[in-house]
C-alpha cells in the first residue's frame, strides 16, 4: 500500500519533500485529481520537489504515484467513505468512533496485504524450536512485548518479555544459538531496544523485529524483519497508532507458533483451559 509506504519513508524526509508527504497523507484522495505543478504549489515547494519525492519513495514518476493511490482508494469498500485522521474538538461521538474504526479497519487490511508470508514462517519456526524466547520492546511497545510473552507461554513456549533495558541485556547476554528473540519498536530506532538485540545476535540467537519502518536500524540488525502499519488519528500517534497492526502480525505468528508445535500446545492449553473458569464469580439468578 502506498501510504503505508509514505509513513515509513516519512521520518527520514525533511523540509519540502516531508511536507509533500504529509500532504498526501492528509488527503490521498484529493491527490489523485491534480498535477504535480499543483500538488508543488499546494505544498508550498515545487513541481521538482514532488519529483524529488516520488523517487524517494523509489517509484518512476508522478504519474506511478497517483496510479498507486488510485489503485489504493479503489480497494476500499464503495460505501466506505474516507473520512481521514482529523477528530475536532466539536466532532460528535458518532463521527469520533468512526474515524478511529477506520483508522483500524484500514491499517489491518494493509497489513494483512502487505505481510511478507516468507518472513512470517521463518518467524514462526525460529519461536516454535527455540530453547527460550526473548522478548523486547519498551513504551507502547512494552505492553505489547508482555501480551506477545502472555500468549507463548500459554502454548509452551519458554517466552519472557524485558520492558527495561538493563535487564533485557542481561538475559541477551546470556542468549544461545538455541534461542530467538522477538524484538518490538515501532520506529525501529529505540536504543533500549537495539542494544540487548545487537547482544543477542553476537551470542548467536535467531532475531526477528517487528517495526513499521524496513529500513530501520533494528529492522536491518535482525535475521527476519515484519513490517506493521500506523493507524493515526488526531490524539493516537506513533507506536500507540500502529498497536492493532502489530498485534494482527503477532496474532499471525502464534497461531503459525501454535501450529508447528500443534502437541504442546493443545496439551498446554487443555491443561490451563481451566484457570479462568475457576476463577469466574458466580452470580445467582434471581
Amino acid at each position: 500500500m502506498i501510504t503505508a509506504l509514505i509513513r515509513s519513508e516519512l521520518p527520514r524526509m525533511t523540509g519540502s519533500l516531508r511536507r509533500v508527504g504529509e500532504h498526501v497523507l492528509a488527503d490521498p484522495p484529493g491527490v489523485t485529481s491534480v498535477s504535480a505543478a499543483e500538488l508543488g504549489r499546494r505544498t508550498g515547494t515545487s513541481q521538482a520537489s514532488v519529483t524529488r519525492f516520488c523517487r524517494a519513495l523509489g517509484l518512476d514518476s508522478y504519474q506511478h504515484l497517483l496510479l498507486q493511490l488510485a489503485k489504493e482508494q479503489g480497494g476500499r469498500a464503495s460505501d466506505e467513505r474516507p473520512l481521514g485522521p482529523g477528530i475536532g474538538p466539536d466532532d460528535p461521538l458518532d463521527h469520533v468512533v468512526a474515524v478511529v474504526a477506520q483508522a483500524d479497519l484500514q491499517a489491518l487490511r494493509q497489513t494483512a496485504e502487505s505481510l511478507d508470508r516468507d518472513a512470517l514462517e521463518r518467524a514462526a519456526r525460529a519461536v516454535a524450536r527455540a530453547r527460550r524466547v526473548d522478548v523486547y520492546g519498551v513504551g507502547a511497545s512494552g505492553i505489547v512485548a508482555r501480551e506477545t510473552e502472555a500468549r507463548l507461554f500459554g502454548i509452551g513456549c519458554a517466552a519472557r518479555s524485558w520492558t527495561e533495558v538493563h535487564a533485557a541485556e542481561t538475559s541477551a547476554a546470556l542468549l544461545t544459538p538455541a534461542d530467538t528473540v522477538v524484538a518490538l519498536s515501532h520506529s525501529g530506532t529505540t536504543r533500549e531496544v537495539l542494544s540487548p538485540l545487537q547482544l543477542a545476535a553476537e551470542r548467536g540467537a535467531t532475531t526477528v523485529a517487528v517495526t513499521g519502518d524496513p529500513r530501520s536500524p533494528i529492522a536491518a540488525a535482525t535475521s527476519v524483519h515484519l513490517t506493521s502499519t500506523s493507524a493515526e488519528t488526531s490524539f493516537r500517534r506513533g507506536g500507540f497508532g500502529t498497536r492493532h497492526s502489530v498485534l494482527l502480525i503477532l496474532d499471525c505468528l502464534f497461531a503459525r507458533v501454535a501450529q508447528l508445535t500443534y502437541q504442546r500446545a493443545t496439551a498446554s492449553l487443555a491443561l490451563t483451559a481451566h484457570i479462568g473458569e475457576a476463577h469466574a464469580v458466580r452470580t445467582r439468578r434471581r
